[in-house]
């Protein structure tokens, strides 16, 4: 059979390409090279965004929605501590967390998807890649947080939420915080993962992972203690001028302040 001759392809056809088995030499360079062409945007977009916290929630939820409040307010009580806010930089939850930031005068950081819908990236950003591909995506998200907060979401919000739990039980990553906003919201995950419990798919043990509550007070001071205090976080990196880097002109982080490589990770 004929090998698979390189054609254009749009965005929203390359990750399912990547995914289709074999391809061509030719074509699977190309896809590999788009994949370090992310993640070179990704990394020198937020290499100099500080400590970060990942917000994750529903991308549906509009301003009406009673969660978009909640999500602005924990937006703004993560800046108020020093933290860059960073989410998947689209609409909804994301956007309202990016929003509370923002408006609080911190660093509010998106990492944006490519879809076959055009989802833009939000307009409460200071800083922002987009991206082809979600796996890498998912690293960026990963790589500059020291904690995670899920808000209520759909199979995007999950996915963040078993990915952030799987790095943490295999010790792919430090003991960050996990803290899920919305209890009634989460009872149906958490009865599910009681009952893994009882088959024995997971240990009791892993149910600590997450902290669960409906008190941003009590969600903050989790973090002060699990985050701040643990990883003694300061900023001490600087920008090198001649590779055109460049630090964010905001005033969110500075109070926390370290960048993730020099931090006990």
């Amino acid at each position: 059979m004929d090998p698979l001759v390189a054609v254009p392809v749009k965005p929203s056809e390359s990750e399912r390409l990547f995914l289709e088995g074999p391809q061509s030499r030719w074509r699977e360079l190309q896809l590999l090279w788009r994949a370090v062409a992310d993640f070179v945007r990704g990394f020198r977009a937020l290499h100099f965004v500080g400590p970060c916290v990942a917000v994750f929630g529903s991308a549906r939820f509009g301003e009406s929605h009673p969660y978009y409040a909640m999500a602005r307010e924990v937006g703004r009580r993560l800046s108020e501590m020093g933290f860059a806010v960073m989410t998947g930089g689209g609409p909804g939850l994301m956007e309202a967390a990016n929003r509370g930031a923002h408006d609080h005068g911190g660093l509010s950081v998106g990492c944006n998807i490519e879809l076959p819908f055009e989802q833009m990236p939000n307009r409460y950003l200071d800083r922002w890649v987009t991206l082809h591909y979600f796996f890498v995506r998912k690293v960026l998200l990963f790589k500059y947080s020291y904690a995670f907060i899920v808000l209520p979401g759909g199979l995007g919000t999950l996915d963040e939420l078993n990915e952030a739990l799987t790095l943490i039980q295999t010790k792919k990553v430090a003991n960050f915080p996990v803290v899920l906003i919305g209890t009634a919201y989460w009872a149906p995950y958490l009865a599910l993962l009681r009952e893994m419990v009882r088959e024995g798919a997971i240990t009791a043990h892993d149910l600590d992972l997450l902290k669960v509550t409906d008190n941003l007070d009590e969600a903050m001071a989790h973090l002060e203690v699990h985050t701040v205090e643990r990883f003694g976080l300061r900023r001490v990196r600087k920008a090198a001028w001649w590779l055109g880097e460049r630090r964010p002109h905001t005033g969110g982080t500075a109070s926390t302040g370290a960048s993730a490589s020099q931090s006990t990770r």
